[in-house]
Parts: C-alpha cells; sequence; structure tokens
C-alpha cells in the first residue's frame, strides 16, 4: 500500500489504524541539533485530541505521543524521528452489526474494490484517528522552521464556516479562537454554531464546515516551478485530509468573479521593501511564496457515519438499509482545523529545506 508518505526533503510516513494497538509516524529531514521532546508535540496534539467538547466525538484518547528515536540527549540527531501513540478506547464491536455493509461516504466500497477486503472497525486506515500522527508531525515541522528562519512563522487556523452560516469577517479575532469550541474567530457566529450544531446532533445527523489557515511571516522565495509550486504541494496537503473536497488559495473560487483590476495585488514601495496592497493571490505568485500571509482554505464533507438510515449494500450484493451507532463527530469540520495547521506547517519546513539545498 504506498502512498503513505508525503514531502521530499522533509518528508513524513505514517502508519497504523484506527483501531489497531498504535498509531506512529516517521519524520525524515529535520535538521541535526535542534531541540526536540514530546513536550513540543503534545500541545498540539491536546488540540485535536477527541472528546473535549459535546460537539466531538466522545472517544477518549489521551494521545500521549512517545519519541522512540532520531532525538538524544534532547537534541535530534539527523537520523529518522519516530513517534508512537497508544489507541486506548477503542470500541471495535460498536461495528460488528454492519461489518458487511458499505457505510455511504466511507471508504469501505473503494477499499474493497482494490484489495479485495477491508477493514471494518471505525474505517481502519481511512480513520481520521491518522489524522493524529500529522499533527504529531506538524508539530516538529514548526519546531524546523523556528530552527531555521530567524523570524518566527505563524501557522494558524480557524473555522469561518459550519453548514450553510458563515462567520462576519468584519468580527475576526484571532484571540476569539481560544474562547470557544469550534476555532471560531467570530464570537457571535460561534454562540449561534451552538444551538445549530445541538440540533444536527441530536437529529443524527452531521454537517460540513470550512477551515481557513494563514500562515505569516513567510519568507520570499519557498516554491518550485512548475509542478512542485508552494500553492500546488499546499493544495494536496489539504486535499488529503480526510472528508476534504475543496480547497481553495487566497481568492479562490471567487477570483472568478474578480475583474483583472480588481484581482491584481498592486505593489508599491516601502523604504527598500515591496508593499502588495491586497492578497488574492493568498501570498503565493508562480508557485512562489511572495513574503505575504500565505492563506489556504478547504471544504469538509459532512460526517458520513450518522444515525439517519440510509440506503446501501452489502459485500455479498444485497439492497440493504444501515445507521451507524457509536462516537462519530457532528462536524468533523472542528477537529480538521489543528490537523489543517499542522499540513501547512509541514510544507513549509520542506519547501524551506529546499531552498536552503538549492539557493543557499
Amino acid at each position: 500500500m504506498p502512498g503513505n508518505a508525503f514531502g521530499h526533503s522533509f518528508r513524513i510516513t505514517t502508519w497504523g489504524e484506527s483501531h489497531g494497538p498504535e498509531i506512529g509516524c516517521a519524520i525524515d529531514g529535520a535538521p541535526p541539533g535542534m531541540a526536540l521532546s514530546e513536550a513540543d508535540i503534545q500541545p498540539w496534539l491536546d488540540r485535536r485530541r477527541p472528546g473535549q467538547s459535546r460537539h466531538t466525538t466522545q472517544r477518549q484518547e489521551p494521545d500521549q505521543a512517545r519519541i522512540l528515536s532520531g532525538v538524544f540527549e534532547g537534541q535530534t540527531t539527523g537520523t529518522p524521528i519516530s513517534v508512537v501513540i497508544e489507541n486506548q478506547d477503542v470500541r471495535s464491536k460498536d461495528y460488528d452489526a454492519i461489518k458487511d455493509k458499505f457505510r455511504p461516504g466511507h471508504a469501505e466500497y473503494t477499499y474493497w474494490k482494490k484489495y479485495g477486503h477491508y477493514d471494518h472497525r471505525g474505517g481502519g486506515r481511512s480513520s481520521a484517528r491518522e489524522t493524529a500522527m500529522r499533527v504529531a508531525a506538524g508539530a516538529v515541522a514548526r519546531k524546523v522552521l523556528d530552527h531555521l528562519l530567524p523570524a518566527p512563522v505563524s501557522i494558524r487556523g480557524a473555522l469561518v464556516q459550519m453548514g450553510p452560516h458563515g462567520i462576519d469577517r468584519a468580527c475576526w479575532d484571532w484571540a476569539e479562537i481560544e474562547n470557544n469550541p469550534f476555532w471560531c474567530p467570530d464570537p457571535a457566529a460561534a454562540a449561534r454554531w451552538e444551538g445549530f450544531l445541538d440540533g444536527v446532533r441530536k437529529a443524527g445527523s452531521s454537517t460540513g464546515a470550512v477551515i481557513e489557515v494563514t500562515a505569516s511571516g513567510v519568507p520570499a522565495g519557498l516554491g518550485e516551478p512548475v509542478y512542485d509550486k508552494l500553492d500546488a504541494d499546499l493544495a494536496k496537503a489539504m486535499m488529503s485530509i480526510n472528508a476534504v473536497k475543496s480547497v481553495e488559495i487566497g481568492a479562490g473560487l471567487s477570483a472568478a468573479a474578480l475583474t483583472g483590476e480588481q484581482n491584481a495585488d498592486e505593489m508599491r514601495m516601502t523604504g527598500d521593501e515591496v508593499e502588495f496592497l491586497s492578497n488574492n493571490a493568498g501570498g503565493v505568485l508562480g508557485g512562489i511564496s511572495t513574503g505575504q500571509d500565505v492563506v489556504v482554505r478547504f471544504a469538509v464533507k459532512p460526517t458520513s457515519s450518522i444515525r439517519t438510515p440510509r440506503r446501501t449494500v452489502d459485500r455479498h450484493g444485497r439492497d440493504t438499509e444501515i445507521s451507524t451507532k457509536g462516537r462519530h463527530d457532528p462536524c468533523v469540520g472542528i477537529r480538521a482545523v489543528p490537523v489543517g495547521e499542522a499540513m501547512m506547517a509541514l510544507v513549509l519546513a520542506d519547501h524551506l529545506l529546499r531552498q536552503r539545498a538549492q539557493c543557499g
């Protein structure tokens, strides 16, 4: 099963299943002599951890990271860094009643067609449980950025739309994302989402979301034309996250409605520095970072595991119905916010190392 690795100069490979004993990752490319411990990884995992509010799955996983290799006496050695997390709160019996049925919107059918069998316990390898290792690797990527760059890079994500309900961008306040369970920068929108999501959950249904990730302080010059453009790699990174169905850079789809005059990010000199008067390009031109904020948005579909009965088929070729019980996020987009941040960090660390290798 290839396709479990991501990146070039900074490369991660993840492994494990939702209901297996452990999940883990191997991280290649971290420079030697960089301070690193589990304490650098754990805060980011805690942000993604399930069961922290009534609005996410109640699976109780402590997600305690252990570093097995690549670190000696508190510093990276330059060899692969291996990180593992134990799965502790698995309830595989929740899936016994539907083990022969294909859940609509899930990957059992395609895994079955490709491999001839599938792990019915929570989706196995296709489960969003895998994203915990992306967050762990993203924590290491943040350390690489801090280690190699003279000024810090700030990577922050926010939920900007839940179902049909968007935020008021005039009310955007980054400080607010820590004050509500949705990573929402608009306190009024967060208050409205509370009641909306309660209704969705009680109805046994689910809803989608849009997440926006911004990286500030990214130096100009990151990105490799033509096929490894920074925005192309960011699009792949976000699209690889479970349940993501759409990715935008900068103005994204809205750019199609703009004129050339409106879309052009005009420039002026401020002292010895170039200043952009807008950022429709999302901080990337010709696949290379401009020094502006790098802005990415991605849309997450509604959680496919719902209690409402849906028509499906089983692997014996019979028509049937299915209702998925157990512990599931009514809006999986909530916990996708720290995952999107991690993927941004992975791409930036990879391109920073590639830039240093070619251009010094």
